[in-house]
């Protein structure tokens, strides 16, 4: 941490950081930040972009319920452009001018909407991953797809139409979970996934209903992510980020280090939703590429300084009922969780460190902190707690301004 001093970016990538500038720099534009906070840009490793519309609502139900009464019915409404539109709109233009420069965004089963929806975040500057989401069974019957094989031709155009179409907005696959997934289905993602290398997210032991469910439905695998794993869906040769990992036992934490899958800590939803308390802890310890994931509408906000706390706070609570051998999260880790943590899975991404991708966000915290007398990590701790007090001035992602202002 430097107070008072110089992040150089050119050509999008950091040169470093630096209490004087070096004369090779002295010809340079530079922007005077005035005392505010330059940190790296937020990384959310997990949010549904249709979700937006209902934060708040159904928090008194556990997921698979939630799902069936909030979530799915309006996850359907996406059928209708026009609502998409609108929708959408809301979305984006909450996430352009918040602290998140990168994210894995889930969409809907339909692809014009979803197509939309990259088309206003291409507009927005930011760096993203969007996913068209498959769903082939137990699902209402507007969002359960025609056949395995429709659903992979329709993906297969979707995945053709935005490679010619985006620079910044990429696709990602995006089975929803195994529940709503047939083996053909899976069969034929792996066989997209290989034409196109691409990543993959879903969702992975969020639920002791839904850790059951799927075990019902693969008797023969050896937990939920043996079930992804089956398919060549769980890393390996396949970057993968699963979100929640509440109950990823000791064999599926192995896997994932293995694989090097990505686990989505989002602890708001977990709470929401009933759902537990993952184990981060244990992540870190082992090794496990871990970030922080908003999860809208299970989490209420996209504020990634909130999912912070509710890290930090959720690892204490595990920490005192659950498990006394796993430590709780420091606001240095929790801020690491959100940043470079999960900046990995874009890339050399999350850090101001020379050599890595330029996403920036300036912060007037001049409300919440004593500038001139307080330490960077004090600044930075109050911030986690008090963001909504603070001031986003400035956002850059891979060294594109997004705003200044």
């Amino acid at each position: 941490m430097q107070k008072d001093g110089y992040v150089v970016c050119r050509d999008g990538i950091s040169e470093g950081i630096y209490e004087r500038l070096p004369d090779r720099y002295k010809d340079c534009p530079v922007r005077d930040t005035k005392g505010a906070l330059i940190l790296p840009g937020l990384v959310d490793l997990h949010i549904h972009a249709p979700q937006y519309t209902f934060r708040g609502l159904g928090m008194d139900l556990e997921l698979l319920e939630w799902l069936n009464e909030h979530t799915f019915p309006e996850e359907a409404k996406y059928a209708d452009i026009e609502y998409a539109k609108e929708a959408y709109g809301r979305f984006v233009e909450k996430l352009k001018y918040s602290a998140t420069t990168r994210a894995c965004i889930f969409g809907t089963i339909h692809v014009p909407a979803t197509e939309y929806l990259m088309d206003l975040l291409e507009q927005s500057g930011l760096c993203t991953m969007v996913g068209k989401v498959n769903m082939d069974r137990n699902a209402p019957d507007p969002l359960t797809e025609q056949s395995a094989d429709k659903s992979a031709y329709d993906t297969v155009e979707w995945v053709k139409d935005c490679l010619k179409r985006y620079r910044k907005t990429k696709p990602i696959l995006t089975p929803r979970f195994i529940p709503t997934c047939t083996d053909a289905l899976m069969e034929n993602l792996k066989k997209i996934q290989m034409r196109y290398g691409l990543p993959v997210q879903s969702h992975l032991s969020e639920n002791v209903s839904e850790v059951g469910w799927v075990q019902e439905l693969c008797p023969g695998s050896e937990f939920y992510g043996d079930a992804y794993d089956r398919f060549g869906l769980f890393g390996a040769d396949t970057r993968t980020v699963m979100a929640h990992c509440v109950y990823s036992g000791v064999q599926e934490r192995r896997r994932m280090k293995e694989n090097g899958v990505f686990a989505a800590h989002c602890p708001e939803s977990n709470m929401n939703l009933s759902s537990g308390i993952a184990p981060v802890r244990a992540f870190l310890d082992e090794g496990i590429p871990t970030g922080l994931g908003s999860d809208v509408a299970g989490g209420s906000t996209e504020d990634l300084f909130a999912a912070m706390a509710h890290a930090i706070q959720a690892s204490k609570l595990r920490w005192r009922l659950v498990d006394d051998t796993l430590k709780p999260l420091t606001a240095a880790e929790s801020f690491y969780l959100a940043t470079k943590g999960g900046g990995e899975f874009f890339g050399r991404v999350g850090s101001l460190e020379e050599g890595y991708e330029f996403d920036a966000v300036v912060i007037d915290d001049s409300a919440v902190s004593d500038r001139e007398k307080a330490e960077i990590s004090e600044r930075l701790e109050r911030l986690i707690y008090l963001s909504s007090e603070s001031k986003i001035t400035g956002k850059f992602a891979a060294g594109e301004e997004i705003f200044w202002r």
